[in-house]
């Protein structure tokens, strides 16, 4: 056997260790010492002990010093809270874009960050003939259309900084951004102006306006955005859908921390 075919199969055996592990952990209910869990998934200590070490200094597991026993930790705790908002933020938006696309007569989504990309997590479609389609879990590079502009703008400045490092421009189509230069330049045109536009810069004959959802503390929750035909779009027609955005943001807003 190859040696990166070894190598694969360790790193899959500990994968499914470290699932083992949780699940165990979540259905026991109660905190389990390391013996137990070596015995109960039937691990060498040594290598349960390297495990261990390394889950909890991530703050998957906690140590529990009255029973010498292990329990899920608070980064558990905060994925499943994350996992949460995000249907909660969804749940509040739908109604929302149903009333936008109403209101505009073109499809509309509700997106997410998701890695260094942005993930439509809801849409509705226009019932005109010509429609952009937007469907669920498209994703697409932050700087390639408005949604993904108007999360990246509003971005703490590390991670910011931290993807304009990693990034690589991909040609999508002649309009795309293609250096960091004009990048910058263009999220602070978004922080100025609060809204995003992509002018057919990730799909031919499509015109992109978008605008963050912002948490109390500023940081993007998510975004909203009408997807335009070219042919239907005007400066007019952009500044009557941001206005429809930005009201429509503010009302999620609300909603969401309501609840």
């Amino acid at each position: 056997m190859r040696t990166n075919e070894v190598e694969m199969m360790s790193t899959v055996k500990s994968a499914d260790r470290t699932l083992d592990l949780l699940e165990l952990l979540a259905q026991w209910g109660r905190e389990m010492s390391h013996t137990e869990i070596a015995e109960a998934l039937d691990i060498p200590k040594s290598s349960l002990t390297k495990l261990i070490r390394n889950l909890t200094d991530r703050g998957y597991l906690r140590f529990v010093a009255e029973t010498k026993g292990y329990r899920l930790g608070d980064t558990i705790l905060k994925l499943a809270q994350q996992s949460n908002q995000m249907r909660s933020l969804v749940a509040c938006a739908e109604p929302v874009l149903r009333d936008i696309t109403q209101q505009t007569a073109e499809s509309c989504a509700l997106n997410q960050l998701k890695g260094d990309q942005v993930e439509v997590v809801a849409t509705v479609i226009s019932q005109q003939r010509l429609q952009s389609h937007m469907r669920l879990g498209d994703l697409a590079p932050l700087y390639a259309v408005s949604g993904g502009k108007a999360i990246l703008a509003y971005l703490p400045d590390a991670m910011r900084e931290d993807y304009m490092r990693a990034v690589t421009f991909e040609p999508i189509t002649k309009n795309t951004i293609s250096t960091r230069k004009a990048l910058l330049a263009t999220l602070e045109e978004v922080r100025k102006k609060g809204f995003a536009r992509s002018m057919e810069e990730y799909t031919p004959g499509i015109v992109g306006v978008g605008v963050p959802i912002l948490s109390a503390s500023g940081f993007p929750l998510g975004s909203l955005n009408l997807a335009i035909p070219a042919v239907r779009y005007s400066k007019e027609v952009e500044e009557r859908a941001i206005g429809i955005l930005t009201a429509s943001a503010a009302r999620i807003q609300r909603q969401y921390f309501a609840e």
